[in-house]
């Protein structure tokens, strides 16, 4: 895979979370800091996002933000004073009561309509592309600004409307491809940051690629430099430069977060982890491991799996090494929401 898919997959833990809610009136909803990504698009009116610790947002119609460190944050209608703040109501019981006459069908005319969502991960070893990233990243909408990204929204919230057969399949694709489309248009929107400079570098993004393509081949510097095309040097000299570490250095780090990926999400031996990220022996992965984990592969799995999962609503709880490699949200004030 490449380096965008690879950073998601190896820290997505459960199933993402999504609701399409719809207010009128004057209203404040509270989401607390959690361990994942949360995301809001706006489908009708417009709204503030005021995040822990940052300037308020304005967001209006088309307008999507991430969260990618679970960032707390409010949502309300107007840029809200520090008491209205505080009396906010937590997003769970703004979007899960039962219908009653508070709700707002979307026959209504009027009030604000959002695409809310949650992902769950593993923050413990996330890819430095994923820790790069804002504590917000806002994507206004613009005229041929990210389609992909527009259709993606546009399939969403007509499947989370609808109700039609196969959504329970389709929505948590669509969700996981938003996150997809979201840190891709911050790559390519290239505001600043080492790692959409290393993507957009032919020869780091080469090495990387052959990396990520294949972890587990005996790679050396020599043979990563014949496969991006350059020398030795030149290969060590930029890939250091815009990833932070060098090409085999990464290159252990990343197989050692593949391998706790694998630990907490199969059931698989510690032999075949091993031969899967590139470690003749299972000793060798768990020497490597726990040094750089300061736990051995078996505590890991065991603290890991007694982690739990997620619920699949937004408000619901929540739950490197230099060198070779040894082996090769109710709401103040308002008049109501519906999902």
């Amino acid at each position: 895979m490449d380096v965008v898919s690879d950073a998601i997959a190896a820290v997505r833990m459960g199933q993402a979370a999504s609701d399409r809610v719809r207010v009128s009136g004057s209203w404040c909803a509270r989401l607390a800091p959690y361990d994942g990504a949360g995301f809001h698009v706006v489908l009708e009116g417009g709204c503030w996002l005021l995040p822990e610790g940052g300037p308020a947002l304005s967001l209006g119609v088309g307008d999507a933000v991430l969260l990618p460190h679970g960032t707390g944050h409010v949502i309300a209608d107007s840029p809200a004073d520090a008491a209205t703040v505080a009396r906010a109501m937590p997003f769970e019981r703004w979007t899960g009561g039962p219908p009653g006459p508070s709700r707002l069908p979307r026959s209504v005319p009027g009030g604000v309509e959002l695409l809310c969502g949650k992902y769950r991960l593993d923050h413990s070893r996330v890819h430095p592309l994923l820790a790069e990233l804002p504590t917000v990243v806002h994507l206004p909408n613009r005229v041929g600004a990210h389609p992909e990204l527009r259709a993606a929204i546009g399939l969403l919230g007509g499947e989370l409307t609808a109700g039609r057969p196969g959504a329970g399949v389709a929505v948590p694709s669509l969700v996981d491809l938003l996150l997809v489309y979201m840190i891709r248009a911050w790559v390519d929107r290239g505001d600043g940051g080492a790692w959409p400079a290393a993507l957009g570098d032919p020869v780091t993004a080469a090495a990387l690629r052959a990396l990520h393509d294949d972890p587990a081949a005996a790679w050396t510097n020599e043979r990563l430099a014949t496969e991006a095309g350059v020398s030795r040097p030149t290969l060590a000299r930029r890939f250091t430069s815009l990833v932070g570490r060098p090409p085999m250095a990464y290159l252990t780090w990343w197989r050692l977060t593949l391998a706790a990926a694998a630990l907490r999400d199969t059931g698989d031996s510690l032999t075949a982890i091993a031969r899967r990220v590139g470690y003749g022996t299972p000793y060798a992965l768990s020497h490597a491991f726990s040094r750089e984990f300061g736990t051995t592969p078996g505590r890991y799995r065991a603290r890991a799996v007694g982690g739990g999962e997620g619920s699949g609503h937004v408000g619901a709880g929540d739950a490197g090494a230099g060198g070779e490699d040894e082996g090769g949200a109710d709401p103040v004030r308002g008049t109501g929401v519906v999902r």
